[in-house]
């Protein structure tokens, strides 16, 4: 199976890479990240001076990870003397640098950086959402480096398309969708206290229960801007979910929330799985997965009632307990009040057995 891919003219062994975040933060981690497989590496932020990071500052939910950290706890100069060299000199596959923040950090930031990447990422987490302003980011960083530039945009953007447009125009090849989503709060009610975060109390929350929102706005970039590179961020957990980011637009995906939740292996699991999944859903390569077509705007107004599979069903009675139109009943078999039935689709997604069709 050919799994190979490309982000702006850099070429990748495979999709998969690590975001930006405490699992990419040294040489070790990076180069055992690395082992697994991945097709790209891309580092934790680099600012200028290290972050005073407030500890504890990771927590994890069933579906998420909530996180006070910032940037990079190590300085520039740290990153440039006692890690990049060596990541340089032994990394196999192309290295992405995430730096930040401002236009002015940036005129040192990627002077000092250029020579030891082969791309930079660029986090607008905390520039705001003027995008005027960070039309000058893009275009200061543009001016300084012959290096592809990705800009990650953040979800609190209200358009994410004219994000794309001004990154676009000022010389980025492409963005990163999306960041943490926030700020998010934690609250233990026992201890009448936020559990972890800020001064503020807050956090950022990211991993697969952000997924959704990823793949719109990962849709909406690319239907708008079909030549211009996004990779995908926020939500990847399994093989299916890089072939799910890829049909919605995604050139190459980034994922480490997960692998924080489910163990640093995931990135292996992934690609061990991959070539099986692409095979079961019938496609011969990552890049046909690219370039099919998504469908969607197949709106109906009508509402058609489930049909019931009672050989499958198992009479749990969820579909009954959760159906917002009281429509089902529990006898001897699931009923449908088809006066009643609004077509809405809960009970098919909620059935466990998968005996109910028709509706989605």
């Amino acid at each position: 199976m050919d799994l190979k891919t490309s982000i702006a003219g850099i070429r990748l062994a495979n999709p998969l890479m690590p975001a930006s975040g405490p699992l990419v933060g040294s040489y070790e981690k990076m180069m055992a990240i690395a082992d697994f497989g991945v097709g790209c590496m891309v580092g934790k932020t680099i600012s200028i001076k290290g972050a005073e990071v407030p500890r504890p500052c990771i927590i994890a939910n069933g579906n998420s990870i909530m996180n006070a950290e910032l940037w990079s706890e190590y300085s520039m100069d740290y990153w440039i003397e006692s890690i990049l060299p060596k990541l340089r000199e032994n990394l196999k596959v192309p290295l992405i640098l995430s730096v930040g923040y401002t236009k002015e950090d940036m005129t040192v930031l990627i002077p000092a950086l250029d020579k030891f990447c082969d791309a930079f990422e660029v986090s607008t987490h905390y520039v705001g959402k003027d995008l005027s302003l960070i039309g000058e980011t893009v275009r200061t960083i543009s001016d300084l480096t012959d290096k592809p530039v990705f800009m990650k945009i953040s979800p609190h953007i209200p358009d994410p398309v004219a994000f794309a447009k001004v990154v676009q125009q000022n010389g980025a090849k492409g963005i990163v969708a999306i960041n943490s989503l926030g700020p998010s709060m934690k609250i233990d009610a026992a201890r009448r206290r936020v559990l972890v975060g800020n001064e503020s109390g807050e956090v950022w929350t990211s991993g697969p229960a952000i997924k959704p929102v990823a793949l719109a706005i990962v849709n909406k970039i690319k239907t708008a801007m079909p030549d211009f590179t996004v990779i995908a961020a926020g939500g990847v957990e399994s093989a299916l979910d890089v072939v799910e980011f890829l049909l919605a637009g995604a050139d190459a995906v980034q994922m480490l929330s997960a692998a924080m939740l489910r163990g640093k292996d995931l990135y292996e699991k992934i690609l061990q799985e991959l070539p099986a999944v692409l095979e079961r859903l019938e496609f011969n390569s990552v890049r046909e997965v690219i370039e099919t077509p998504l469908k969607k705007g197949e709106v109906k107004y009508q509402g058609t009632c489930p049909i019931i599979d009672h050989n499958k069903c198992t009479l749990c009675g969820i579909c009954e307990k959760v159906c917002p139109y009281f429509a089902l009943k529990i006898t001897d078999y699931v009923q449908v009040n088809p006066q009643e039935c609004f077509g809405c689709g809960l009970c098919q997604s909620k059935c466990p057995a998968k005996a109910m069709s028709g509706v989605l």
